[in-house]
């Protein structure tokens, strides 16, 4: 095995970093079936760790399917297998603060698009109808189109034309625009995530055009429930990268002060 770990930072549970670390070695192929873990001794000194959580660490890989050990021996790759569909401990504050949030915006969208669908203007529709086509050129150009996004669902708020409900996102927006990245970016990964999407903002433009409250404020409801199968259908791989990341601030910083 040629390949050189960095010493860790006690950021999340050491030996699940250990054994992250290493399960992208196998996956990559950088390690491949029949290949030999380096020793106990050998790991805890590149990664900067206790032998114990080594041992915790191919412990983990073993439950995984992606390791066993020989008698005597060592512990070494196995063939490849379909892992079992799972979910990563180290991300599951990321996943679940994103839900929680995607929840609120269930909670503030529903009504926000059924006021609007009830209150709409000519001015508040071609706001609405430029704010999606700015989206779609987005999503077109090879973006995720999150701040396009955020700016459509804003359009919206505006034609509800209730300054409480404005004045409430505007105080969340920080924590809102950030689930919003984090649900585009699964959502980017795959075609049928994104025409679910497409699909689903033109049913709540239509309804609000159409003046149909009770319509506007289901498709907003449906919206967001889908946007919260959709980041529960998210693979390990997305939370490993730059869905963890994007969701991180969220898990950080908690709720704003008060003010």
């Amino acid at each position: 095995m040629t390949a050189r770990f960095q010493s860790l930072a006690p950021a999340v549970r050491l030996a699940d970093q250990v054994a992250d670390a290493l399960a992208a070695e196998v996956r990559s192929g950088r390690l491949s079936e029949g290949d030999r873990l380096p020793t106990e001794a050998a790991l805890a000194a590149q990664f900067g760790v206790s032998r114990t959580v080594v041992r915790e660490a191919v412990s983990r890989l073993k439950s995984l399917g992606l390791v066993d050990s020989r008698q005597g021996s060592g512990v070494y790759v196995r063939a490849a297998v379909v892992e079992p569909l799972r979910f990563e401990m180290p991300h599951v504050a990321s996943r679940e603060a994103v839900i929680q949030m995607v929840e609120l915006r269930r909670a503030l969208e529903a009504e926000v698009a059924a006021l609007a669908a009830e209150r709409r203007t000519k001015a508040d529709l071609r706001r609405i109808r430029e704010a999606i086509k700015a989206l779609q050129a987005a999503v077109a150009a090879g973006g995720n189109g999150a701040d396009e996004d955020v700016r459509f669902h804003r359009a919206i708020a505006e034609a509800a034309c209730n300054p409480f409900l404005i004045g409430t996102l505007q105080y969340l927006r920080q924590f809102l625009h950030g689930a919003t990245r984090v649900t585009r970016a699964n959502e980017a990964r795959r075609a049928d995530f994104a025409s679910q999407v497409a699909q689903e903002h033109a049913l709540i433009v239509e309804a609000i055009e159409a003046g149909d409250v009770a319509g506007a404020r289901e498709a907003a409801k449906a919206h967001m429930d889908n946007a919260i199968r959709r980041i529960e259908q998210a693979d390990s791989s997305f939370w490993q990268q730059e869905g963890d990341q994007l969701a991180r601030p969220l898990v950080e910083k908690g709720w704003p002060a008060g003010g």
